[in-house]
């Protein structure tokens, strides 16, 4: 049917009828409204839960503002599907899906500010909004071989108008040789399936009890794991009866039996630190677990046919999205004392 035909048989529908028409076609062409219409079929099919309570009893109670709502027999509470998500009093959500494709493309806050007309401050923090969704979101259990290294960041205060240091030019060094509580340490765990993980640990040095915050409820009795010869690594090991192979560097020895190494695990390292430092110039310490987040999940929808959909399937599963997108200043003065002695 050529344009013309279709055009004169769009005009002899209803008003109504070519709304709805339009809304359709909408949902089934825009990867984020069809995410959006995924979580909704969801919910009425009584497989998702309160976001208040974490009940999975809950009725159907009617509209708000065009979404549909939900009453939780547990807690009372009413929700809709975008209470807890990174959605949650976000306004202008028919941006949304062309936010998220910009994301992709990796553009500025300038660019996608100017594309899509709105404040970059909104542009700011739909970002961080987005990435705060993804911080806990498809994670399953390491399988077999598991690489897990520390890789060090310099604190950076990017974008503070009260730095508590004389300003660092760029690509700086910190004062202290070595590793000191001047570098931002960020545990990169990876097995050779598709699991992988990225937290910020801590200032300085890690921890026995940081990598048990980090990847503690994400190994198990098939978990190998291979580190560095850190004496922390081997600690976490004996509590977790894992077996444990250390790769000594120190003595040159980057493999063992051919099969146990980090060198996985480095590439991950690299690959990250080169982003960040050429995407971005480099990202505020306060922010850069989202990034991680951001990074984490590019690598894996990397072979995804659809990664808009994916993108924003993952993002909104995490019903703590908006409360952990608020305590983003909490978090990072929380990191700020959590600094190991020299």
């Amino acid at each position: 049917m050529e344009k013309e035909e279709l055009k004169q048989a769009f005009l002899k529908l209803s008003l109504n009828e070519r709304k709805s028409l339009l809304k359709e076609i909408e949902q089934e062409t825009d990867p984020y409204m069809q995410a959006i219409e995924s979580r909704r079929k969801k919910l009425d099919n009584k497989q998702g839960s309160c976001p208040h309570c974490g009940s999975f009893k809950y009725t159907k109670y009617g509209t708000d503002k065009g979404s549909k709502r939900y009453r939780c027999k547990e807690c009372k509470s009413t929700f809709t599907e975008y209470t807890g998500t990174w959605l949650s009093r976000v306004h202008k959500k028919h941006l949304v899906g062309a936010y998220i494709e910009l994301m992709k493309q990796e553009k500025s806050l300038d660019k996608i500010k100017e594309e899509l007309g709105i404040n970059k401050k909104t542009a700011f923090d739909w970002r961080h909004r987005i990435l705060s969704g993804l911080e806990n979101s498809n994670k399953g259990t390491f399988q077999g071989i598991t690489e897990s290294d520390d890789t060090f960041f310099l604190i950076s205060e990017k974008g503070s108008g009260n730095l508590t240091r004389h300003p660092r030019k760029r690509g700086g060094t910190a004062k202290t040789r070595g590793i000191s509580n001047e570098q931002v340490a960020v545990l990169v765990t990876a097995d050779r399936v598709s699991e992988i993980d990225m937290q910020i640990a801590r200032l300085g040095r890690i921890k026995k009890l940081d990598i048990e915050n980090a990847i503690g409820s994400r190994v198990s009795e098939q978990t190998i794991l291979c580190t560095d010869s850190h004496v922390s690594f081997k600690g976490f090991a004996i509590d977790k009866e894992l077996e444990h192979h250390a790769i000594r560097a120190d003595l040159k020895q980057f493999v063992k039996k051919k099969i146990y190494h980090v060198q996985h695990v480095n590439s991950i390292d690299s690959r990250l630190k080169r982003w960040i430092e050429n995407q971005f110039g480099g990202v505020s310490t306060k922010y850069l677990q989202k990034y991680l987040n951001w990074f984490r999940t590019k690598e894996i929808l990397k072979t995804s046919s659809n990664y808009v959909k994916e993108f924003t399937d993952y993002s909104l599963q995490d019903l703590k999205a908006w409360e952990r997108f608020k305590a983003i200043p909490i978090n990072y003065k929380d990191l700020l004392q959590l600094s190991t002695p020299n």
